[in-house]
């Protein structure tokens, strides 16, 4: 009886400390998670800005039908897919459900690998696919928990590169989009060609402009600038899911370790009055025997 006290302790003692590491984690996830919703709200004042810019150039061009190569839709003879995922396990669902809507869709839209190429955002994503022979095209990890455009700018400027020197058609996003603490919702978001912009979001401007050093060039350039912006964008948000998710994993975790010490304590107890109720019995049986 006292080996199983003893060992009732001891688990006791060790689920405790698990409880106040994954209590720990679950405050840094927190701070992490407002950081996050922060910058991606900050960073859509700057989204907005950027889309008006590109929507009032382009107010004809989405009119009458542009020759712009980003606005076009060609032939689909391979398509693109950035993934998003985290670095690391501890996040719930979080991975396993964008793998796996991930893997759904890529099965039912293509016949051969031939037909697609990976772009994987986080190292349980690149880790996932090679291990069902998908070789990525191009990888990140090892990415800041609330990344600035220049930790991703290789990334991104090398994915609408690839676009354009049409290694591939069309280009998608596909990543956890956050709502709240509690909820998150798989996205698959096409960025390439730029399909998103409605001209009935231009100002109608009638003033003629003196656009320097050509409407042609600024135009590519503020396209490229807006699908980047737009990539980057989904990082954010995905990001904040992620930082969402391990707060939610942590939180429950401490729940259960507090549940499972709550169960433990009381086996303790009813052990340990087992046992006092075994040693009465024992010493009045003796005292008897003296009689």
């Amino acid at each position: 009886m006292a080996g199983s006290l003893n060992e009732i302790k001891t688990k006791i003692a060790s689920t405790k400390k698990t409880s106040q590491i994954t209590g720990a984690m679950q405050m840094v996830s927190a701070a992490k998670l407002a950081k996050s919703e922060q910058l991606a709200k900050s960073f859509q004042i700057y989204a907005s800005k950027v889309r008006k810019i590109t929507t009032d150039l382009l107010r004809g061009e989405l009119i009458k039908g542009s020759t712009n190569p980003m606005l076009i839709r060609r032939p689909i003879q391979k398509s693109g897919y950035i993934v998003i995922t985290s670095d690391s396990g501890l996040k719930g669902s979080y991975n396993a459900m964008i793998l796996k809507a991930v893997m759904e869709m890529i099965e039912q839209d293509h016949a051969s690998k031939d037909e697609y190429e990976i772009i994987a955002i986080g190292g349980m994503g690149a880790d996932f696919f090679r291990a069902r022979g998908i070789q990525p095209i191009f990888e990140l990890s090892g990415l800041a928990d609330n990344p600035s455009f220049d930790d991703v700018q290789k990334i991104i400027s090398k994915s609408v590169e690839m676009y354009k020197n049409e290694i591939f058609d069309e280009l998608y996003v596909c990543y956890n989009h956050h709502i709240n603490s509690l909820s998150r919702q798989v996205r698959v978001q096409q960025m390439l060609p730029v399909e998103d912009l409605d001209h009935n979001e231009a100002d109608g401007y009638t003033a003629t402009f003196e656009l320097e050093p050509s409407r042609e060039a600024i135009l590519g350039q503020l396209l490229t600038q807006y699908a980047e912006s737009t990539i980057y964008g989904a990082i954010l948000d995905a990001k904040t899911a992620e930082n969402a998710a391990g707060m939610i994993a942590m939180q429950t975790a401490t729940d259960n370790a507090k549940s499972a010490i709550d169960n433990l304590t009381i086996r303790y107890n009813r052990a340990r009055q087992a046992a006092i109720t075994q040693e009465i019995t024992e010493i009045v049986a003796g005292a008897s025997a003296l009689e």
